[in-house]
């Protein structure tokens, strides 16, 4: 086995534009075998830009990359291959009716023909040279999310890799499967493969890098080694360049009238789902994503008919709310796909706020636009929209940014009943805190039904708990239940 301890990557000056915009300015990076450096920085920072040009599939404007000291051209994402670089996206890119040991080898194979039994054999020592658990026989479809992402790493191991960029990486896996990663991580960073690991967990951030580096508006701002960082906060505070705090002051619920009631649900991917929220409270669904929450939250949100079983909301049956549905004071949803359901991107802000809310700027035939536009630019100044230009089109906003749209536009329907669903997802830590804060305001006027992977967001925000696998609800309690929240991971893995 070749150790790569001694490999190196130099990025000098890295420079990248759009247009007016200078996404990375300038930016100059060292990359080592044996290291896990953590790359962090608020939405629209520059990361995913610097890690595409990395990656190769982006260009440069100017600057240069150095493999081993000899400047190199990523034209494509091939050459960037070629040079040792590999990436593991959110999004899985498997067959699911091949085998764990058919998807390494897939548009790999070192031979024209190769039998299954040596493919496992081959794919079984990988694994097990760098101490990742996992049956090269096993399907695909079989295995869990945190499974998955490891026959990911072994696609790239297979074509010896020596750079592995992992992007966001936990958002989809449980407390145990991230326990496994960080095992992972660390064996390959021994065996000197070079990590890049970004993440806006910075608990994470702490708990598995050796070094830092801190984009902001695509400059590198600081890189540090981890042992000079003293606690979460103060990392939080180097990379926004501002004070901040993380911990949020939540008072006690005041519990009042069921606003959705679920009994018995049945369908796809469900499984006698029984649930409550009340007016004054925040019930959180936590589970690995893919496990009937998007189903669920479509049921309650009107997407689809309930197969079989009752819900009720706001104390009217299903079909009855859904038929003549109000603009005001009713149910407002927050979907996790901001760009594809919450807004359309070609449309201004104040369009997009139009969406939901034009009963309330109609009069007859008439739209009084003027008013709309001046309750948008309100409403942006208010819920910190930047910038907030009513007439500009939504797509120029960054993640974080349009996530405070979308809830600036649902929480002026003075909903009673609120589906948040992922609201973080993807957001940096100030406009985490700041959508927590909107949510926690909520609370005061509505029942929150907040479906997240997060188990920090869910325990910071949260005055009930249910978590749901394979579409059941394995249990539901309050989070003052210590005994019980501490068996949140098993029950997310499907422990009874």
């Amino acid at each position: 086995m070749i150790h790569d301890s001694s490999f190196s990557i130099q990025l000098e000056g890295l420079t990248k534009s759009f247009g007016l915009v200078r996404a990375v300015d300038a930016v100059s990076l060292n990359i080592h075998g044996g290291r896990i450096k953590a790359l962090l920085g608020e939405n629209g920072a520059g990361k995913s830009t610097l890690m595409s040009i990395l990656a190769g599939r982006l260009r440069l404007d100017s600057g240069r990359i150095l493999v081993q000291g000899k400047e190199a051209a990523f034209a494509s994402p091939k050459d960037s291959i070629d040079a040792g670089i590999g990436m593991v996206y959110q999004n899985f890119m498997l067959v699911n009716r091949m085998s764990v040991a058919e998807n390494v080898l897939l548009g790999q194979e070192k031979r024209f023909w190769i039998s299954p039994r040596v493919m496992e054999q081959e794919v079984g020592e990988l694994a097990e040279r760098f101490g990742l658990d996992i049956d090269p026989k096993a399907t695909i479809a079989d295995l869990s999310m945190g499974e998955r992402q490891l026959v990911e790493i072994l696609k790239l191991l297979y074509r010896q890799s020596r750079v592995l960029i992992f992007d966001e990486p936990t958002a989809v896996l449980t407390p145990v499967e991230i326990a496994h990663l960080f095992e992972a991580l660390w064996n390959m960073s021994k065996q000197g493969k070079a990590i890049i690991f970004i993440s806006h967990k910075l608990e994470e951030v702490i708990a598995v890098a050796d070094e830092v580096a801190v984009l902001r508006r695509g400059e590198v701002v600081g890189q540090w080694s981890v042992d000079e960082i003293e606690s979460k906060e103060e990392l939080a505070n180097r990379m926004i360049g501002r004070s901040i705090s993380l911990d949020i002051a939540k008072t006690g619920s005041n519990p009042g009238e069921h606003v959705l009631r679920i009994e018995h649900l049945s369908g796809p991917n469900l499984d006698d789902v029984n649930l409550v929220v009340r007016e004054g409270e925040i019930m959180a669904l936590v589970g690995v994503a893919g496990n009937g929450q998007k189903e669920l939250v479509e049921t309650v949100a009107g997407l689809r008919p309930p197969a079989s079983g009752r819900v009720e909301i706001l104390g009217r049956q299903w079909k009855e709310f859904f038929a003549k549905p109000s603009w005001k004071e009713t149910l407002s949803y927050i979907p996790e796909d901001r760009l594809g359901m919450a807004v359309c991107r070609e449309m201004t802000l104040t369009d997009n706020f139009l969406l939901t809310t034009r009963q309330g700027f109609s009069k007859g035939l008439w739209l009084h636009r003027k008013q709309a536009r001046d309750t948008v630019a309100k409403e942006a100044k208010d819920f910190n929209v930047q910038p907030g230009r009513p007439e500009m089109a939504a797509g120029r906003l960054s993640g974080g940014n349009l996530q405070k749209l979308v809830l600036a536009r649902e929480f002026y329907r003075h909903s009673r009943l609120i589906v948040a669903e992922q609201p973080t997802q993807g957001l940096d830590i100030a406009s985490t805190e700041e959508v927590w804060q909107q949510l926690l305001r909520a609370r005061n006027h509505a029942g929150v039904l907040l479906v997240t992977g997060d188990l920090r967001e869910a325990v910071t925000l949260a005055d009930r708990i249910a978590v749901i696998f394979r579409g059941k609800i394995m249990d539901d309690f309050s989070v003052d239940d210590q005994e019980r929240m501490k068996r949140i991971g098993l029950l997310m893995a499907g422990a009874a």
